[in-house]
Parts: structure tokens; C-alpha cells; sequence
């Protein structure tokens, strides 16, 4: 008896923006974001560790919120703006919370680190100046086996603080310039 299911799955186009850059490409719906962003677009920063949503390594921002990336379908992701890792900074050019995770040894074997980069991002745009629980609470969905987390607590405490200091000096900067 012929079969009347098809074995083939037609691919969909979908443009996704990440770290800025538009791509269009075709995809087969069951793509998972995390393989598109490192197999297709070549953006490895973006780690997958439990592929079951529970570790947060492959945390990535949709449209500003961290969604996990192994649990997302590309196709979902057509018309978003993905931020990754890789958008934070460089080596040489390092974002402010990158910063403070590399001087309070908010990292150790690196591979939780994107997750916790981008939930710390997220986190500090809501909220530029939270508490400990605040800092817990958002970081709570991402796993860490080598730090034990107080390094990564201070770590987002000192970023907020970093992206503070700008802000408030071009606060008083403004306030004083009408002063002369």
C-alpha cells in the first residue's frame, strides 16, 4: 500500500538580525536556534550544554529577553534582533560586564559564561542597580559546576557598577554646566 505522508520536510525562508547583521536563509522548521546561530551563521560563542533548557549556556536575547536558544526553533526567530556573546565585545574591547566577570573571577572554565554574560546584560538594562536577591533571582536558570556562584554574584554586582559610574558622571557633568 503506497504511503501518503511525505518523509520530506520543505524548508521555510525566515531573516533573523544577529548582533545587528541580517541573515536570510532557508530552514527546515525543526532547526534549533542554538545550531542555526553556530552551524549556519558560524557564531560558536552561543554554547549548548543539557539541550533541555535547564543549564542556560545557551542563553541568547530575543527582541532584549534572554530566551534559551536549545528550546527556541529558528523559525521562530524570523523578524527578531538576536544579541549573542559575541555582540558584548572583544579581547581588546571589552563590554563593562565582561570586564567585571574577568576581574572578580566570575568564570572559570568558560562554559556557562555566555549565558550568564547575556542574563547579566538583560538583567541590568531592567534593572541598573539590583540587590543580591535580584542578582540570584535572574541568574537562578543558569548552572555553574566550578565557581560556586558568590564570584559570579560580585561579578554582576561590579558590572552594574561600571555602567553606573558613566552615566552618573555625565549626570553631573550636565548638572554643571550651566554653572559658569
Amino acid at each position: 500500500m503506497p504511503s501518503t505522508t511525505s518523509d520530506t520536510i520543505e524548508p521555510e525562508s525566515i531573516t533573523i538580525t544577529i548582533n545587528g547583521e541580517e541573515y536570510e536563509r532557508e530552514v527546515e522548521p525543526r532547526r534549533l536556534l542554538s545550531d542555526f546561530i553556530r552551524q549556519d551563521i558560524g557564531l560558536t560563542g552561543t554554547h549548548v550544554g543539557c539541550e533541555h533548557g535547564a543549564c542556560g549556556t545557551c542563553n541568547v536575547l530575543m527582541d532584549g529577553e534572554t530566551v534559551r536558544s536549545c528550546l527556541t526553533f529558528a523559525v521562530q526567530a524570523d523578524g527578531a534582533e538576536i544579541e549573542t556573546v559575541e555582540s558584548l565585545g572583544t579581547v581588546d574591547d571589552m563590554h563593562p560586564i565582561q570586564e567585571a566577570f574577568h576581574e572578580n573571577h566570575g568564570l572559570q572554565c568558560g562554559f556557562c559564561t555566555p549565558g550568564m554574560l547575556l542574563s547579566t546584560k538583560e538583567l541590568l538594562e531592567e534593572n541598573p542597580d539590583p540587590d543580591r536577591e535580584s542578582i540570584k533571582e535572574a541568574l537562578g536558570a543558569n548552572v555553574c559546576r566550578c565557581t560556586g556562584y558568590a564570584p559570579i554574584i560580585e561579578s554582576v554586582e561590579a558590572a552594574a557598577e561600571r555602567i553606573q559610574a558613566p552615566a552618573e558622571a555625565e549626570g553631573e557633568e550636565l548638572s554643571t554646566a550651566g554653572d559658569d
